[in-house]
């Protein structure tokens, strides 16, 4: 496997790929709605960064991880943080914020003890590519995808007080990938059996007998790590 350090070579494929924007930490939601502020005439009312309560990241700092394309080249010791509104990595530069503006040469991205992954996966029948945290790995993959809200500023009403802008960080979603199909949303109960391809009478023996929960993480691990011993 090439290895290659966080340097020039690095800025040229990546910033190249990302057509050289930077992006500021909140950039999307700012421009939503100070667009939305002039539209109704509110010009004096935009919004800045300091203004926003919560973070859209999965961790504020950036960590030195390391990020392995599908090319099977190695970037070690780069700045990373998941922008998770954005559904998007960003690296540090030293001089400013890039975002990688083709997530798809993304194999793996580990920070720290995170491991991610941007894979295709669907919901409601449709699908999408995004980034995913690896909570199990084998034939099947158990993933999380933390997800953010962004809440608009509120005026003061009869009753209730004025609330700021901000991000709010809600429950994870739950996918299961087998092999290399899509990964699959854990919505309920069937779908612990059904996202399976083979063993689904063993599975459901399995689920039965351990009284496994599909709103549980920790009982989808041991559904995932099971699948992988069959």
């Amino acid at each position: 496997m090439k290895k290659y350090y966080f340097s020039v070579l690095f800025l040229f494929v990546f910033a190249g790929i990302s057509s050289a924007q930077a992006v500021l930490d909140i950039k999307h939601a700012i421009d939503l709605y100070n667009t939305t502020k002039m539209r109704e005439g509110d010009f004096f009312k935009t919004l800045s960064e300091s203004e926003i309560e919560g973070s859209p990241y999965l961790n504020d700092d950036f960590i030195s991880g390391t990020l392995i394309t599908t090319t099977n080249t190695k970037y070690v010791d780069v700045p990373l943080r998941y922008n998770i509104y954005n559904d998007n990595i960003e690296f540090d530069t030293g001089n400013e914020i890039q975002a990688l503006g083709a997530p798809e040469i993304v194999d793996k991205i580990e920070m720290g003890n995170i491991k991610m992954v941007y894979v295709p996966y669907s919901v409601s029948k449709k699908i999408n590519r995004g980034f995913f945290i690896i909570e199990e790995e084998g034939k099947a993959s158990l993933l999380s995808k933390p997800e953010v809200t962004f809440y608009e500023a509120t005026k003061p009403a009869a009753y209730s007080d004025a609330q700021p802008a901000k991000f709010e960080r809600k429950a994870d979603s739950y996918f299961i990938r087998v092999d290399q199909a899509e990964a699959k949303l854990i919505s309920g109960k069937n779908d612990m059996v059904d996202v399976f391809p083979d063993n689904q009478d063993k599975l459901e023996s399995y689920i039965k007998k351990n009284k496994l929960k599909h709103r549980k993480p920790e009982d989808l691990k041991k559904l995932v790590q099971y699948y992988n011993s069959l």
